[in-house]
């Protein structure tokens, strides 16, 4: 009874950032069709200049946890390489881009289904999507999944405004994509060591202010062809603890 108390604990924690950014698109999608385009463009740009702001302290707090720069360097520099040549932000981009002409091909403008396929797109495919749920299933930790979570709520009120009430179908998406996301990085917490989680951490801070960068239009840092540098920096600390073990036999 015990075990699956912590093991319900332990899955909810994982999962309380989704749950979050759920609510926030239900209730920005409620809004966004009532209100219509009512809401003032300025005030969204503020919010997204404030959250803009948010995330380069934050991202900026992750990254100088570090306990060695050099991990940090090696990480993103490799991670840098292998999404370059996997090239991960073209592939999603390439992605929206084939469900949108998939879309507009059947001639579905204006209805439900091309609410969905846009929200959808704008919800699930980015950084902070892959950032904020292995955070939060790692460490529990749903701040960068809160800072998504503002920027998802004001998104959905503009496309529900334009778009209509199909915005809210992405919410089962969400929760399916996210939340398997997070649980998915839940089983692997008891296997790496603090080290490790320190390290991607602060590399996962380091492409957080690429976020905050982009956010505020100062540089369009392509941040998903780094993303591979989050499972580079555990590799990256393990193989540097076995070769220092190594040199001390």
């Amino acid at each position: 009874m015990a075990a699956w108390a912590s093991h319900t604990t332990q899955t909810l924690s994982a999962l309380s950032g989704t749950l979050l950014n759920a609510l926030t698109v239900l209730v920005g999608g409620l809004l966004g069709a009532v209100l219509g385009d009512r809401l003032p463009e300025r005030l969204r740009e503020n919010v997204v200049r404030g959250v803009g702001l948010f995330t380069l302290a934050m991202g900026t707090k992750f990254a100088i946890d570090t306990s060695n720069l050099l991990y940090m360097l090696g990480s993103i520099l490799l991670g840098g390489v292998i999404g370059s040549l996997w090239g991960v932000d073209r592939r999603l981009s390439d992605l929206g881009a084939a469900l949108q002409r998939r879309f507009a091909a059947r001639g579905g403008g204006g209805t439900v289904a091309e609410a969905f396929v846009t929200a959808a797109i704008v919800f699930c495919v980015g950084p902070l999507t892959f950032l904020g749920s292995i955070r939060n299933g790692l460490t529990g930790d749903a701040s960068l999944l809160a800072i998504k979570s503002v920027l998802d709520g004001f998104t959905s009120i503009a496309l529900a405004a334009t778009l209509g009430w199909g915005v809210l179908l992405t919410i089962p998406l969400i929760l399916l994509y996210q939340g398997g996301l997070a649980v998915g990085a839940s089983a692997f917490a008891g296997l790496l060591s603090d080290l490790q989680l320190r390290e991607m951490s602060a590399v996962g801070g380091l492409l957080i202010i690429g976020v905050g960068l982009k956010l505020l239009n100062i540089r369009d840092v392509k941040v998903a062809d780094y993303l591979p540098a989050i499972l580079v920096a555990p590799l990256l600390v393990a193989a540097v603890v076995r070769i220092k073990e190594a040199l001390a036999l």
